[in-house]
């Protein structure tokens, strides 16, 4: 036997309106029989208009909220009538700009209805599933192998810029004072790849200073003295995050977000660190781009090394075998002197070589150089008889000693063989004509000199070494560089090799050009600087 208590109605109803969330009936026919409070003011809000419970009760469901026909929720109640059987659902319900728990319960004289708004939950979820979708989204651009680094990159800049809500972003590179736009998202094309400005300009120097990221939602209540910067004062740069990119221990240069107008809300810490995880992939893809660089740039010297080897080693040992043999039989002296010759040879090919793969390896230990004193001290260690230097630059820089003294010493050398050399001819040629009777022996061994001057002075960003010798043709200056290239007799063509190595080692640039007395002139640029050339 069971007892079943019935409430009075109006008891039933105090208590239902007592919920603190919407709660309805409708009967079999999808009329209203029962609203509690919080029902009826949901129910006044998307109409837009007050009601009562009263003018509520007995209309069609239909006739009071119209738009729910058809919506997942009408679909929802109808399968709970058809079956039987209770459901749950969570939808959005547009006209009021919120999300709902819908619980319907049937019944044999029609549907009882429960709503609990859910609105703050997913306004909650909704961040979270941004930042899933942006990660999403970033994953699959730098797991993109079809995609070259660029165009990675750039993909990376739109994503940032959508999040941050910037309109310029850029991954630049810090080359001593210099700071050079290599990729670059701008609304109106004001920035353009290979850009240059002075580091000193920027919001990223104090970036690449403290290796920290910078966050500045208004450039002159967070930072007032970058406010005297040219990117305030001349770029209107009024708020800014960038963060270092950092490729072998060393600053290589900034991953940076900007805009014209400061922001009104602080940049907040999932922004930041979204700019801190791309700043950090930056970080690996070119490091391990510079690591795979280096490898084959190993890679073909050890190739060089082994057909130099096998090349030009067995020359002078092929030498030195056919005249020891003629030496034992016939004890001249001169015949052993031909040995020694070929033995020195050997001895510079593998002193060359051993220089060739040590200056290709990479610089970690910068040192602080007066280059005046250093160009004076390689000077030093050069057979120069016959050569002077003038020396014009004040300039103290970063870079390894042991490797720019090579540096400087294999330039001297290249200039006097090959400035000693075309001197020499063009004083057999003056012979030879005197010979001929087209001039006076006399005239012409007052010009016979093997001197050859050389000069080391500033540029912008860098210096030079020039020489007044014969100078190398245009369609040379780039072959001048090759292993084993050389124009000199008796030249083992490793000097230059070695002088751009060392170059590369450091993050140089070094080409050849044309000297202010026809010779030839080195120049040397992109140059981590201490001290600025004087002015002038």
């Amino acid at each position: 036997m069971s007892l079943r208590i019935r409430l009075p109605e109006d008891l039933l109803r105090a208590a239902l309106d007592t919920f603190d969330d919407p709660f309805f009936v409708v009967d079999d026919d999808w009329r209203f029989i029962y609203v509690n409070d919080q029902a009826r003011s949901f129910l006044a809000q998307s109409r837009g208009r007050e009601l009562t419970a009263g003018e509520i009760e007995g209309l069609h469901l239909r006739e009071v909220i119209p738009e729910a026909v058809g919506i997942p929720f009408y679909e929802r109640y109808h399968e709970a009538m058809e079956t039987g059987e209770a459901v749950t659902a969570e939808e959005y319900y547009e006209p009021l700009n919120s999300w709902f728990e819908v619980r319907a319960y049937p019944s044999e004289t029609g549907l009882s209805v429960y709503l609990r708004d859910v609105t703050e939950r997913h306004r909650q979820g909704e961040p979270i599933q941004e930042r899933e979708r942006v990660l999403r989204e970033m994953y699959e651009v730098t797991a993109d192998t079809e995609r070259s680094f660029t165009e990675q990159v750039d993909a990376l800049l739109e994503i940032g810029c959508d999040v941050l809500k910037t309109e310029f972003a850029t991954l630049s590179r810090i080359r001593g004072d210099d700071y050079e736009f290599e990729i670059v998202r701008t609304p109106d094309g004001s920035i353009q790849l290979g850009d240059e400005v002075p580091l000193s300009a920027t919001n990223c120097e104090r970036t690449a200073a403290t290796e920290r990221t910078l966050v500045l939602a208004d450039v002159v209540r967070d930072a007032p003295d970058l406010a005297e910067k040219a990117g305030y004062t001349e770029w209107g740069i009024a708020c800014y995050l960038g963060a270092p990119v950092i490729v072998d221990g060393e600053v290589y240069g900034t991953f940076c977000f900007y805009d014209r107008e400061p922001r009104a809300e602080e940049f907040s810490e999932w922004e930041v660190t979204l700019v801190d995880l791309v700043s950090q992939w930056l970080s690996y893809e070119l490091t391990h781009q510079r690591t795979q660089e280096q490898l084959k740039r190993k890679n073909a010297q050890l190739e060089e090394f082994a057909s130099l080897v096998s090349h030009d080693l067995r020359n002078p040992l092929n030498i030195l075998d056919g005249w020891l043999e003629l030496a034992q039989q016939s004890g001249e002296a001169d015949h052993f002197d031909r040995c020694y010759r070929a033995i020195d040879r050997m001895d510079v090919l593998i002193n060359e070589l051993l220089a060739l793969a040590r200056a290709g390896e990479r610089i970690t230990d910068l040192q602080t150089v007066e280059l005046a004193d250093l160009v004076e001290e390689s000077w030093q260690t050069v057979a120069t008889a016959n050569a002077t230097l003038t020396v014009d630059t004040e300039q103290t820089i970063r870079a390894d000693v042991n490797g720019l003294r090579q540096l400087f010493e294999n330039l001297f050398r290249n200039g006097m063989e090959h400035g000693t050399t075309a001197s020499r001819a063009r004083s057999d040629a003056a012979f030879h004509e005197s010979s001929n009777g087209q001039s006076g022996f006399g005239d012409q061994t007052e010009h016979r000199t093997d001197r050859v001057c050389f000069t080391v002075g500033d540029l912008d960003d860098g210096f030079y070494v020039e020489d007044d010798g014969p100078g190398i043709p245009p369609e040379e200056r780039e072959r001048v560089f090759e292993v084993g290239y050389s124009t000199a007799q008796g030249g083992t063509g490793f000097g230059l090799s070695i002088v751009r190595q060392i170059a590369d080692a450091h993050g140089w640039d070094v080409s050849v050009v044309d000297g202010r007395d026809g010779g030839a002139r080195f120049e040397f640029t992109r140059i981590e600087r201490i001290h600025p050339a004087p002015a002038g």
